[in-house]
């Protein structure tokens, strides 16, 4: 079984699901003026109600909370080395996958309490929660297989092969898990109950996020390598459009009135806004370097930036940065929690 490169250069680091580290580098210094909390339990995330945004931080191990409005991030809450993937459950939890180490890990939002650490199979990357919060689907970047667990014990309960390198996973409140299948140039589409394939969705070169749209009429794919974005209709799984976005798109999001799309591309450093309608260039943000996890919360769409460790927030009515907030080294993945949610 190959691993995950320890080191690799920053052309190929979309290629990669996680960082290998040393048990010396899980703990790194924070950036100045941040709190870290090194601890398994126990700092409240959750501050006030409302929307919140939760951002993981890879080389840190860490995940933290932004508010809308907030001056600042959230103390820091170590979760175990290597974070990748995240996804909120409908009580609040969050899940956060660990590739190199095996793990999925789940945290209570509102108390900061690490509630358990689940073993998985192979290298845990993508993940979805079920609109129940009673299982977990998680794609293995290794083994190119989604696999059903039990969110509360683990258990495998299905396990199918599906492309390479699934990437993002969503589900739909059809019954339907996308999957971003990296390295097969396509999306992968399954019956979330059976596990079965239902269908196979050519799109760009290396799809890596996946966004349904408040209507959830149109999945948006982010390609990473052709440097563009797809549009697929979920009623005949089929593509409607491929437009130019940025250089090694990273992540997508739509506006909670559907009206705009947010790309985030790595290497342009910076956010695409689309047109929903008709796909045209609405605005090009300059956020920090390498952004890649990109999220809505009300008013306002968070990104975070891996190689500057902060998290830029951005005025969905001025199409401006507003806000660039220091979080801990390495943040990649980024979730919304609506305010109807548990905090």
């Amino acid at each position: 079984m190959s691993a995950v490169p320890a080191l690799w250069s920053k052309l190929e680091a979309p290629r990669r699901p996680g960082r290998s580290a040393s048990p010396r580098s899980w703990r790194p210094a924070a950036p100045a003026g941040l709190a870290l909390l090194w601890l398994t339990g126990g700092a409240a995330l959750s501050q006030q109600g409302g929307p919140a945004v939760y951002v993981a931080s890879q080389e840190a191990g860490t995940v933290a909370r932004v508010d809308p409005g907030a001056s600042a991030a959230g103390p820091a809450l170590f979760v175990g080395p290597g974070p990748a993937g995240l996804a909120a459950g409908p009580d609040g939890t969050l899940y956060l996958t660990h590739p190199d180490h095996g793990t999925v890990t789940a945290v209570e939002a509102r108390t900061g309490r690490v509630l358990r650490r689940l073993r998985v199979r192979g290298q845990p990357f993508g993940i979805a929660v079920s609109p129940d919060g009673t299982e977990l689907f998680v794609g293995d970047w290794q083994a190119g297989t989604v696999s059903r667990l039990a969110a509360e014990s683990g258990l495998v309960e299905a396990i199918v092969g599906i492309g390479r390198e699934p990437a993002a996973l969503v589900l739909d409140r059809a019954g339907r898990l996308f999957v971003a299948e990296r390295g097969s140039d396509a999306v992968g589409v399954l019956d979330a109950r059976t596990l079965t394939r239902r269908a196979s969705v050519p799109v760009g070169w290396a799809p890596f996020a996946l966004a349904l749209s408040p209507a959830q009429d149109r999945l948006y794919v982010a390609n990473v390598r052709s440097n563009d974005l797809t549009v697929i209709d979920t009623s005949s799984l089929k593509p409607l459009a491929t437009v130019p976005s940025g250089r090694s798109p990273y992540g997508v999001a739509a506006s909670p009135d559907g009206r705009l799309l947010l790309v985030s591309n790595q290497e342009s450093g910076s956010v695409s806004v689309l047109d929903a309608g008709d796909l045209t260039l609405r605005e090009r943000i300059g956020v920090g370097r390498y952004p890649e996890g990109i999220a809505v919360a009300g008013a306002h769409a968070y990104v975070a930036n891996w190689f500057s460790a902060d998290v830029s927030v951005i005025d969905l009515a001025t199409l401006r940065e507003t806000a660039r907030l220091p979080v801990a080294e390495g943040p990649r993945a980024i979730v919304a929690i609506p305010a109807e949610m548990p905090p």
